[in-house]
């Protein structure tokens, strides 16, 4: 019978005699709901230029997450009184598409966490972009959220990145950005959305791996400085991780457009 209840609280919280137990985010075997070890990312997947009519375009997976971002720019800017005389204008708009969640809900465009969540997303990547080639220009980057299981804030700068090197738009360096957790006493990767609805210390980072530079370090709940050191040093273990597939991709399609070239040329 022990055995039995420990495997129901595996999977959710379930009361037992009157009293509700806590769900088991890391079984005694060491493995996580979803069968990763503690510090494994989910399995990662990026696909450049799928959408032909923007500039750049890029789809980041991971899991279960799915984030599609769109670059148009660098062009002339919009609004001639906005643009900068010496650097480009950046400008963000995340969203996430209404069946991205189980919550069937109606999302307004322009709510106040989307907005947020684009202003964070923006600041982090004019760090990586070198604006400065690109003075009295506009870019414009799109980012929707097309299925939302956990980290979609790193999995939105991982999908915009890939974007804007698919636009030819200049980078210092790549930048990535990977989650990690402290559940159950033990530091998670890349937290999934049961996880992160664990109520445990979570960090965001966004790292450029070349230059071994954080632009973005967020937390939600707190802990002590036991706790996130551990944790803070695996999210930036999970940026270089993510930094290496999406350096595949982009290789994989500068050969690919290298390819098609030379058979126009013939």
């Amino acid at each position: 019978a022990r055995s039995a209840a420990r495997d129901k609280s595996r999977v959710g919280t379930h009361r037992e005699g009157g009293s509700r137990r806590r769900m088991e985010y890391v079984s005694l075997e060491g493995l996580r709901l979803d069968g990763r070890r503690p510090k494994e990312t989910r399995q990662i997947r990026c696909q450049m230029s799928v959408l032909p009519n923007a500039d750049g375009s890029a789809l980041f997976e991971a899991g279960n997450t799915k984030v599609l971002a769109a670059v148009y720019g660098p062009r002339e800017a919009a609004n001639r009184s906005q643009s900068l005389h010496d650097r480009a204008l950046v400008q963000c708009e995340f969203s996430m598409a209404s069946f991205a969640t189980g919550e069937r809900r109606r999302r307004t465009k322009g709510d106040r966490k989307s907005v947020e969540m684009g202003l964070v997303i923006k600041q982090a990547l004019e760090t990586a972009m070198i604006t400065e080639l690109l003075p009295r220009s506009q870019v414009d980057i799109n980012i929707q959220v097309l299925q939302a299981d956990g980290g979609v804030r790193a999995a939105a700068i991982n999908a915009a990145v890939l974007a804007i090197a698919d636009a030819g738009i200049p980078l210092r360096d790549t930048l990535a950005a990977c989650t990690a957790g402290y559940l159950d006493g033990t530091p998670l990767l890349d937290l999934n959305y049961l996880e992160e609805g664990g109520g445990g210390p979570e960090v965001y980072v966004a790292l450029q791996p070349n230059l071994n530079k954080v632009v973005l370090l967020q937390m939600d709940n707190k802990a002590t400085v036991d706790v996130f050191q551990p944790v803070h040093e695996l999210a930036m273990e999970g940026c270089r991780v993510t930094a290496g597939v999406m350096r595949e991709a982009m290789l994989k399609q500068t050969r690919s457009l290298a390819a098609t070239r030379a058979i126009e040329a013939l």
